[in-house]
């Protein structure tokens, strides 16, 4: 992050600085910002939604973008392939992301939702969507290799844009009413995904090899890495912040009138997220690999695209239906459980002093 020593290697102790030391402050700060703006001046959601682009919100976009561009310039993209020449890696990426990650959430949503199957959906929609945005800055945070993220990172990217689809009409319309429960039907093509992808995958990371392409080009790598990225890093925690408060800022009036649903929904989540990074970094120890790559594999199967959910939940249900409600409290109770994820992991792997 921004306020770590440029001269640190990434093999070396690296001190938090003022920004990450009081990070989960600010993400709590502006997640009370979002829902007070939502709750207190109802008229913001018509601003966002006036600045929606067919089913692409433009301030969340932007934030998006802005926020991953620094952590995919530090990838050394030279190295880019070693995830997908670590076959172990890959493959229990793949049976975590889209076994049982999908899996996990369905039966949470089935077990704890009972009585509620418009949220059983949104929830359903949260876990089929694999992250390919804010997984990169939680990653990047908990020191995280960042070269085996952006390769699982991509991959799940492609995935995504021709399973989701399937994967959204097996588990919202087919598998519940062969158990004999109430089910939906999804409308969502490949398109839909394709385009989420571009945007908050493909921008990004174009922006950011572009970066570290032309900097090292014209400066040298030492220079682009000890100068130009350092600088570069705070851009993460201010677009981070901004995309925070818009999100929360769409439904805060529905947050706040609504606390025992927003319970209701939060308890499946911080099972999902918890179980989901433990029996990763339980895979990880087991195979073998470095903590650095074991982190990137956990995170990427902990942290889901709920940019993605949220756009199909609203697109096929509306955006007063409970599908959207649930999706929307995907992020609320995301964020500060992978914070304190990213917390539990620099712990666990840098020395005491770096983090008193």
């Amino acid at each position: 992050m921004a306020t770590d020593s440029a001269a640190a290697g990434d093999g070396e102790p690296r001190r938090l600085g003022v920004l990450d030391r009081f990070l989960t402050l600010w993400i709590f700060a502006a997640m009370a910002a979002g829902v007070a703006l939502g709750a207190l001046a109802p008229g913001v959601a018509g601003v966002w939604e006036a600045l929606t682009i067919g089913s692409t919100s433009a301030p969340l976009a932007i934030g998006l973008i802005a926020m991953m561009v620094p952590p995919l310039a530090k990838v050394r993209y030279r190295t880019f392939g070693r995830v997908f020449e670590d076959r172990r890696l890959l493959m229990a990426s793949i049976a975590l992301n889209w076994i049982v990650g999908p899996l996990l959430m369905f039966g949470l949503a089935v077990l704890l939702l009972p009585d509620h199957p418009e949220y059983r959906v949104g929830l359903i929609l949260i876990g089929l969507a694999r992250c390919i945005a804010m997984v990169v800055v939680w990653n990047d945070l908990a020191r995280g290799d960042r070269d085996d993220c952006a390769g699982l990172v991509a991959f799940n990217s492609l995935f995504q844009v021709f399973f989701y689809a399937l994967y959204a009409y097996f588990f919202v319309t087919v598998l519940p009413d062969w158990l004999g429960m109430e089910s939906f039907r999804v409308d969502v093509t490949i398109g839909d995904v394709a385009a989420s992808s571009a945007i908050y995958l493909g921008v990004p990371f174009a922006l950011g090899l572009a970066i570290r392409t032309f900097a090292v080009r014209a400066r040298g790598e030492r220079w682009t890495e000890e100068v130009l990225l350092p600088r570069l890093s705070p851009v993460t925690l201010v677009a981070l912040l901004f995309t925070i408060v818009v999100m929360f800022s769409y439904q805060g009036r529905e947050i706040v009138a609504l606390p025992l649903d927003v319970l209701r929904v939060a308890v499946p989540l911080v099972l999902y997220f918890l179980l989901m990074f433990a029996a990763s970094w339980w895979v990880g120890r087991r195979l073998g690999v470095a903590d650095e790559r074991t982190t990137a594999l956990s995170f990427t199967a902990a942290s889901n695209n709920f940019e993605l959910a949220i756009a199909v939940a609203v697109a096929t249900f509306g955006v007063a239906h409970g599908a959207a409600f649930a999706a929307v409290i995907g992020p609320l109770v995301e964020v500060p459980v992978l914070v304190a994820l990213v917390g539990v992991v620099r712990r666990m792997r840098e020395p005491a002093r770096a983090v008193a």
